[in-house]
């Protein structure tokens, strides 16, 4: 079964359980119901609040249905026709307004059953076709109509749907680990980050969460200061001006965090790119200075509706790892194999796999023909010089210039857009960016914007995820718990701590009174790599008794020898 023919299953049953829904609460008002990736949604103005009980009277309805045979027919009919059809819906009018008003004259409807939609299709010829899928009624949101916080809040039913049911069986197993996974839920019992009501969709960090940070950082440091980068800041907050000068004003405003300053107009940087031009043109440049790679950990604010905002996934507040390269035309192809070649390594790293995929020019854009066809050639020519498997992905790209995406695969098999690559003739023409050639002439220089992390929040995230809170020994907030026996042995474990922290360990007592056993659940609970009972026995012996997060067995090891392998197993990232 093709994708699109799957597509097509999953979209006729969303028409079969918005004829379910309908049968079962006449009063509901519908509004669109596409298929997505693993099911189907559609959403509903219902009278009164869905439970999940609801969702298993539909879908028992629905397979009810489904034991009739009836068939999917399309026709079309006039604007004037659809509205007297879809009289009572006021969300389907809606559609048909904005249809007549883009000039269609008619508009297509689809038959199934006893109930008609407004669609475009396709759709199986017959319900016979749909008997043999899996399908399940997963769960409740909310989403605003047309994704405006303005409109009403509608409730949206999402499906999964396969074409056999040990396919849903084993999504459904996948779910469930994914959700013992889950980041929101493990960094509040790692105690990494809060998110509190006062400042939504921004990330509160503890203390245990700033050192995940700092260690991500210092090896982003690490591999861009051995690739020739340059680390800068600029400002969190810039006028107006320059958004202008960037096209940012005029294409990204509503996303945009606004202020006044002194009577003039600023906003919150949504990006760190217009700052980055800036300390480019702050003095000349000779293109005996190209390539030059200037990469900023910014801080930057957007304005995301409420109703998407999703742990460290999808917030208002977050730090990009960018970077801006400047170079001349013939630097393209050896600059983006660079970049690409500093992903696999950061990449490696935590044992990512992952896809490219090549995204062309979208319809809202800015600058020349021209320009497109050379960026976008650039990234083509040096994905080809790679040898490396990539998609072309037509009209996805940024509104400035053409992008590689890197789609990295975590312990799940889920996919993650984490790293981008665009290049760009834009901003250096709006910014009237110059470097002095060969010739002693003035030339325009090409640039890469760039993020490996992408947002180091949302890295954050998707690295609790794939690992389940148990960070490698490099990344792990507490390396070492150190276990006291009894009250006699809590100042032996101080001074072991206190030794393991000279050489650079991240280590914690446990002094409570709890009972060992206790203590050693509390550790694997907190995803503690390694933990130490300290009794009488250790107190006499230069040996430690060391027990892993992950096995019941004791290995006894030389004080030295342990201090040597935890820092080797940071030192080298295993």
């Amino acid at each position: 079964m093709t994708k699109t023919n799957l597509s097509t299953l999953r979209h006729s049953l969303a028409h079969i359980m918005a004829d379910a829904v309908l049968q079962l609460y006449p009063q509901t008002k519908f509004a669109i119901g596409p298929d997505i990736e693993n099911g189907f949604y559609y959403d509903f103005e219902f009278e009164d609040k869905l439970t999940p009980n609801d969702l298993k009277k539909i879908e028992k309805r629905m397979k009810k249905m489904l034991q009739q045979k009836f068939d999917f027919e399309q026709k079309n009919i006039s604007i004037k026709e659809a509205q007297k059809l879809f009289s009572d819906q006021s969300y389907k009018l809606e559609l048909i307004k904005d249809l007549a008003d883009d000039g269609n004259k008619e508009v297509s409807i689809y038959t199934s059953h006893k109930f008609q939609d407004l669609c475009k299709g396709p759709h199986v010829e017959s319900s016979s076709e749909l008997k043999k899928m899996a399908f399940n009624l997963h769960k409740i949101a909310g989403a605003y109509w047309k994704g405006s916080e303005k409109n009403q809040m509608l409730t949206r039913i999402y499906a999964l749907a396969f074409e056999a049911k040990d396919e849903l069986e084993n999504y459904l197993t996948l779910l469930a680990e994914a959700e013992k996974r889950d980041h929101r839920k493990l960094g509040k019992e790692l105690d990494l980050f809060s998110f509190h009501t006062e400042a939504p969709g921004m990330a509160f960090w503890h203390d245990k969460g700033i050192t995940v940070w700092n260690e991500l950082l210092a090896l982003w440091r690490e591999l861009h200061t051995k690739a020739g980068y340059q680390e800068t800041r600029t400002p969190i907050m810039l006028n107006k001006h320059l958004w202008e000068t960037s096209g940012h004003w005029e294409n990204y405003r509503e996303n945009m965090y606004l202020t006044k300053v002194d009577d003039e107009d600023y906003a919150i940087k949504p990006m760190n790119c217009p700052g980055g031009m800036l300390i480019y043109k702050n003095k000349p440049h000779s293109y005996k200075e190209l390539p030059l790679r200037i990469g900023e950990l910014g801080l930057v604010h957007r304005h995301e509706l409420s109703g998407v905002l999703s742990g460290l996934f999808r917030v208002r507040s977050f730090t990009q790892d960018d970077a801006h390269i400047f170079m001349t035309h013939d630097q393209i192809q050896s600059e983006i194999i660079a970049v690409l070649e500093l992903v696999d390594e950061m990449y490696s790293v935590f044992g990512f796999k992952y896809k490219l995929e090549l995204s062309t020019r979208p319809g809202k854009s800015i600058g020349t023909d021209k320009a497109w066809e050379i960026t976008t050639k650039g990234l083509k020519d040096a994905l080809d010089s790679t040898g490396k498997e990539y998609v072309v992905n037509e009209g996805d790209g940024a509104f400035y210039g053409p992008k590689i995406d890197v789609h990295l695969e975590d312990a799940l098999g889920r996919t993650w857009q984490c790293a981008t690559i665009q290049l760009d003739m834009n901003l250096p023409e709006r910014f009237d960016l110059n470097y002095i050639n060969e010739k002693g002439e003035k030339q325009r220089p090409i640039m890469i914007h760039r993020v490996i992390f992408g947002s180091v929040e949302r890295f954050i995230g998707i690295l609790i995820e794939h690992y389940a809170g148990k960070f490698p020994t490099w990344l792990s907030p507490v390396q070492i718990k150190l276990i006291s026996v009894g009250q006699d042995h809590i100042k032996h474990c101080e001074e072991l701590a206190s030794e393991f922290k000279a050489n650079g360990i991240r280590v914690e007592v446990d002094s409570t009174s709890e009972s060992v056993g206790k203590k050693i659940r509390n550790a694997i609970g907190q995803k503690t790599p390694y933990m130490l009972v300290i009794g009488d026995k250790e107190v006499g012996s230069d040996n430690l008794h060391i027990k892993t997060r992950d096995s019941e067995e004791i290995t006894e090891m030389s004080k030295q020898d342990f201090i040597e392998k935890i820092k080797n197993e940071s030192q080298a990232r295993n």
